[in-house]
């Protein structure tokens, strides 16, 4: 006859399956989150290049809004819409770079 056991093994196992887990994945999260650093202080230091790519590429879809108006075909009002969301968003971190990032650090920390 076999004898029924209470269960202390099969928890013991679970909890020491979850450690070897948890010591196998966690290396992964530290990687990640230097990296997540690493690409931070890479693209700091191309900011304002990245702006100034940002406005010229607006003025280019801008000066292309108003050509399509010159001919006969009619840009679509959600290109439209979408473009100038973009300038407010370009703006607002051109002008209110520190406002911003509090923002969305307030918003996202999970506080």
């Amino acid at each position: 006859m076999l004898k029924q056991g209470t269960g202390i093994s099969a928890s013991l196992a679970a909890i020491l399956s979850s450690v070897a887990t948890i010591s196998c994945c966690l290396p992964l999260g530290f990687a990640a989150a230097l990296g997540a650093g690493a690409a931070s202080a890479f693209f700091t230091t191309l900011r304002p290049w990245l702006l100034s790519l940002s406005v010229a590429l607006l003025g280019l879809g801008f000066w292309q809004q108003h050509r399509a108006k010159q001919c006969s075909m009619r840009g679509r009002a959600i290109a439209n819409l979408l473009l100038w969301t973009a300038l407010v968003v370009v703006l607002g971190m051109l002008l209110f770079p520190q406002e911003i990032a509090a923002f969305i650090a307030d918003r996202f920390s999970g506080r």
